[in-house]
């Protein structure tokens, strides 16, 4: 687990550029930085392949659902832009929070919080760039959730899901 901590902790020093504001800046470094830290994990627990068959079964869907309801009220975005629902950054976030949490972290609940935590900024600062509503944050959050917590059984005895932070 250290070095899915130790690759997080990269990729955040390395990511976006220090003009950029930090609150958008933190949300883009966690939509990539979470999964990036719960692959290390996975790697690491000899279940990459169900791993990235969930994240990218996630990010089709997320991309599916963007070209569905665009022109949709749901999918303005407050630029009044389209293709806003749901929120990719928020549905990476959260897919690697949930993976992290209920299956790397599963014995360190605070640890899940963390995770849960710097998801749950990534969505709010989306909305603080004025690039996503509340519910297109939402919804991103329901689908990343959804995945990270799952487990296909692909190369392991069965299907599973967990949220982690057992208390």
């Amino acid at each position: 687990m250290r070095r899915a901590t130790a690759a997080c902790a990269a990729f955040c020093c390395l990511s976006a550029p220090a003009a950029a504001d930090p609150v958008e800046q933190f949300g883009t470094t966690m939509k990539y930085g979470l999964p990036l830290a719960a692959a290390v994990c996975a790697a690491d627990q000899d279940r990459l392949e169900d791993f990235a068959v969930r994240g990218v079964l996630q990010a089709a869907l997320v991309w599916g659902m963007k070209a569905f309801f665009d022109g949709q009220p749901i999918s303005r975005r407050p630029s009044g832009e389209g293709k806003g629902f749901p929120s990719g950054h928020t549905a990476a976030a959260f897919f690697g929070a949930a993976d992290l949490a209920g299956k790397c972290f599963d014995d360190r609940p605070e640890a899940g919080a963390l995770a849960y935590g710097a998801a749950g900024l990534t969505g709010w600062s989306r909305v603080h760039a004025g690039e996503h509503t509340p519910a297109q944050v939402f919804g991103g959050a329901l689908l990343g959730i959804s995945f990270g917590a799952a487990s296909f059984g692909i190369g392991s005895e069965g299907v599973s899901f967990s949220l982690g932070m057992k208390f």
